[in-house]
């Protein structure tokens, strides 16, 4: 056994406030202690640090590799759009025009005092592109002239920026990194079954690789982004049971096609518009990861978006000890990189620092790394490692054979993805509630009490007729929406809670982020 135990007082505190105590600060404290990101000068803006940006990487890698799979590529467009562009599409232009950056000025100058000034006007302002619908559109134009050049599949890895009052790390900044997909068919049809096919990418991925479940259907007419004919979206429950928008996917018709005139050749002879589609998902996932699986001592990470899977602790009391150690640690990371999980090499990394045992742990322990092993002198006696995993408590250890530790290590990342997985969606099972009076949806959104109010309410499946004014009424009482409209499949027709009128099915609601 390792004569590594952790203090009684360790050496890194745990989070500070307590998840039930302030979730809001608890969260902003669980980055901080994984030394995952911060404020930039910049307000609304971040910096993404060396931990969040390996988690963003891994999530970019995978979601790429889903992509290529399904027949997309890769390609980049302009940061700036010209601000015409965005006028072409009403609604599109009225949905972000609060939120644009606009530049007017190609240079600076100095002025008499001595002082920076703009100069240069431009003569047309250019939109820092808050997405790229419109500008796209305008490439596609150029591209697209026979249905032979359909369908056309692309993606996008860029940065986008979207003017934000009440910026929070990850879940809303004004500049935040993600992909954007931009497809044009031939047929109505094949463009809705792209629509729906990106969708269960992203609920795949966020199910398979994050460990989130989601819930999946489509926006109401209020809630569908600016300019689409549909909008279909995955909805994930964190740990204060908001909602949190994880991805979403647009049917765009042909109102862009039209817009930016992608016409091509029908089969026929004809001109026709092309059927369009876009979807997305932003690093707003990790702030979800993080509200949904990290706990009072830091971050709880799945496997598959750990940037280090397995951390090696050597335990040195004496100097003429260390060689011995060292040696064993790097054995021991060779032996288990030659593992597979799920066909990547295991990320194995040793902590050599010089620095305490106890100060080594709790940091990885924030930085929510699956597994820690520890090797000191009496594993090296006993030829063992002790192994503690970070979806179980921090006092929680195993000893292990050292030989025979490697082949586990695979099985033990699948069991930690597994649990993280399932205790997430307990959660959302546990407070997902059908709900079938006014009285009691108003009283399940209202906090118990007003000191916290932070952590209450969940998902409330509840019968709806469609009414946009009942819909912006709970809004404007609870600050509750309508977070989907589950899809056809799972329709049950009933009687409208807030007007007694006939609702073909229960849609979801919930207050969210």
């Amino acid at each position: 056994m390792s004569e590594a135990k952790p203090p009684s007082k360790p050496a890194v505190s745990a989070i500070n406030p307590r998840r039930a105590d302030d979730f809001p600060e608890w969260y902003q404290a669980v980055i901080t202690a994984a030394d995952m990101a911060e404020n930039s000068e910049v307000r609304g803006c971040m910096v993404i640090k060396p931990w969040g940006y390996g988690i963003w990487e891994l999530m970019q890698a995978q979601l790429d590799k889903m992509f290529k799979a399904t027949g997309h590529k890769n390609a980049y467009f302009p940061l700036f759009i010209p601000l015409s562009y965005l006028e072409k599409e009403a609604a599109h232009v009225e949905g972000f025009a609060k939120e644009c950056a606009v530049v007017t000025h190609h240079r600076l100058e100095l002025n008499a005092e001595g002082k920076l000034v703009p100069a240069g006007k431009l003569s047309e302002p250019l939109v820092v592109r808050p997405t790229s619908e419109t500008i796209i559109g305008a490439a596609y134009a150029r591209w697209v002239q026979s249905y032979r050049d359909l369908p056309l599949l692309l993606n996008q890895w860029a940065n986008v920026v979207r003017w934000e009052m009440r910026p929070r790390i990850f879940l809303r900044t004004t500049e935040f990194l993600w992909q954007e997909g931009h497809t044009a068919h031939e047929t109505e049809e094949e463009a809705q079954i792209e629509t729906r096919r990106m969708l269960d990418v992203y609920e795949t991925f966020a199910r398979d690789h994050l460990a989130i479940p989601v819930l999946t259907g489509r926006k109401s007419a209020s809630e569908r982004f600016p300019g689409a004919v549909d909008t279909l979206c995955i909805e994930a429950m964190v740990q204060d049971r908001k909602a949190v928008q994880a991805g979403t996917s647009h049917f765009l018709g042909q109102n862009f096609a039209q817009a930016s005139g992608i016409q091509y050749l029908s089969r026929a002879g004809k001109k026709e518009f092309a059927w369009t589609t876009s979807w997305g998902v932003s690093t707003r996932l990790i702030g979800t990861l993080i509200m949904t699986h990290a706990d009072d001592d830091g971050l709880v990470l799945p496997p598959r978006v750990a940037p280090t899977q397995v951390v090696i602790i050597p335990i040195i009391p004496k100097e003429e000890q260390r060689k011995d150690i060292l040696s064993a640690c790097t054995a021991l990371a060779q032996k288990i990189e030659l593992e597979q999980f799920h066909k990547a090499d295991v990320r194995v990394e040793i902590d050599q620092r010089d620095t305490t045992g106890g100060n080594k742990t709790w940091e990885w322990i924030k930085k929510g790394v699956p597994i820690r092993v520890e090797i000191g002198p009496r594993d090296l006696e006993a030829g063992t490692v002790f192994v503690a995993r970070r979806d179980k408590g921090p006092k929680e250890k195993q000893s292990y054979p050292k030989d025979s530790f490697a082949a586990e290590v695979p099985a033990l990342l699948q069991a930690i993805q597994d649990g993280i997985y399932a205790r997430a969606q307990a959660f959302q099972r546990e407070h997902t509630k059908l709900i079938d009076s006014k009285d009691e949806f108003y009283a399940f959104f209202t906090p118990k009490n007003e000191e916290k109010p932070e952590i209450h309410g969940g998902f409330v499946l509840a019968h709806w007729n469609g009414s946009a004014e009942v819909e912006a009424k709970i809004k404007e009482d609870l600050k509750v929406t309508i977070r989907c409209i589950p899809f056809e499949d799972r329709a049950e027709p009933g009687t409208c809670i807030f007007t007694g009128e006939p609702s073909a099915q229960r849609v979801i609601f919930a207050k969210s982020y």
